[in-house]
């Protein structure tokens, strides 16, 4: 709610609602950064974040205005962290290299190498992750009975498939215990992409070209976390598109690649979702996508409005708990014109017009932008 509030050009009241954390939205920085002032008598400097005025600033103001620096001068923004970092607690350390993903490249490699010293497991992982997005390997594999990338390899086969064009083709290994799924969960995890398709002797691209998915959904989901956290941008990017070429169900594994996806692609895996509805619920899971952008069209040109319209009419208790849940969502998304006329158009198909799931849809149609008499 807070960031759909912050689009239109306004904050909520501070006695409604105080951010208590760095993780909110960048208009409340000065308020998170004012709480901490109450400790003290000095006030965050309005001067370019320096080595030399880095203690001035409060932990939330420095975040943004790193993070600022990161796309616009990563290379000053990076200097500054390696500079400074070390000096700070493990979790605000955590946060600053979490910041490197703006504008990562290869100059990044040095600094984040030096990581692997790092007195918390947390950053180190986290620098190895950036790495191997990079396409560095952090942990040589050495392919012995120790090696989690050989063992992850040994839960997933290589063949060949095509008469006239043959190509490579990686699927999912038949599990033979719960043990054995639980373990190819932990090696998905703690893996990283370059290293298991180093493994195979083939590049990312070849390997996501040639997964095939739908073999077994829980390991599409596996890989697909795998490319989220540690894929290049170009795997990212490779394995968005397929899975929304694919449709239907493995469209939503796309759900799990949402925090490092441009804004286009994630509105492209909404308008699918609305537009096929068969996994409608689905909605509910998106992770970082914009605000104030979900058009009328985009509910009427498919099945959404007409399965809203059903349950909102219906006499099935869970769909109208779905109902509910997607409405929340939808008012999230909506722009303020789209969120009046689902309200009315929810209203006429049966729901009552005080209904809470409608709360949101109600203050973002009152928020039409800053001027606005409502």
């Amino acid at each position: 709610m807070a960031a759909l509030v912050a689009s239109r050009g306004f904050v909520l009241h501070p006695m409604d609602w105080m951010p208590s954390d760095q993780n909110s939205s960048d208009v409340y920085a000065p308020w998170v950064d004012w709480q901490a002032s109450m400790n003290g008598e000095r006030l965050a400097p309005q001067e370019k974040l320096t080595a030399e005025n880095w203690d001035e600033f409060y932990p939330a103001a420095r975040r943004l205005a790193l993070a600022d620096m990161r796309r616009t001068d990563p290379t000053s923004a990076r200097m500054l962290i390696e500079a400074k970092a070390s000096g700070e607690p493990a979790e605000v350390r955590l946060a600053l290299v979490e910041l490197m993903r703006f504008g990562l490249s290869a100059e990044d490699v040095p600094f984040l190498k030096s990581l692997s010293a790092d007195r918390s497991g947390k950053v180190r992982e986290l620098a190895g992750r950036l790495l191997a997005r990079l396409g560095e390997h952090v942990r040589p594999s050495d392919g012995g009975p120790d090696d989690p990338v050989a063992e992850l390899a040994a839960f997933i086969t290589e063949g060949r498939s095509g008469f006239i064009r043959r190509r490579t083709i990686y699927t999912p290994a038949k599990l033979k215990s719960q043990a054995q799924e639980q373990r190819r969960a932990e090696l998905f995890e703690i893996c990283n992409l370059v290293d298991l398709t180093e493994r195979f002797n083939t590049t990312e691209a070849e390997f996501i070209g040639g997964w095939q998915f739908g073999a077994d959904n829980k390991a599409d989901i596996l890989i697909a976390r795998m490319v989220a956290a540690s894929g290049s941008e170009a795997a990212l990017t490779q394995m968005a598109d397929t899975l929304i070429a694919e449709g239907g169900k493995p469209a939503l594994f796309v759900l799990h690649l949402m925090p490092r996806l441009d804004s286009r692609r994630k509105r492209v895996l909404i308008r699918l979702i609305l537009k096929e509805t068969t996994y409608l619920g689905m909605i509910n899971l998106a992770e970082g996508i914009d605000v104030d952008w979900l058009e009328w069209d985009d509910l009427t040109n498919g099945q959404a409005l007409a399965a809203l319209r059903s349950a909102a009419g219906g006499k099935d208790d869970a769909a109208r708990r779905g109902l509910d849940d997607v409405l929340e969502t939808i008012g999230f998304l909506a722009t303020a014109t789209t969120a009046a006329k689902l309200i009315d158009d929810m209203v006429a198909a049966g729901v009552p017009p005080a209904a809470p799931s409608l709360g949101l849809l109600r203050l973002n149609a009152s928020l039409a932008g800053p001027g606005s008499n409502t």
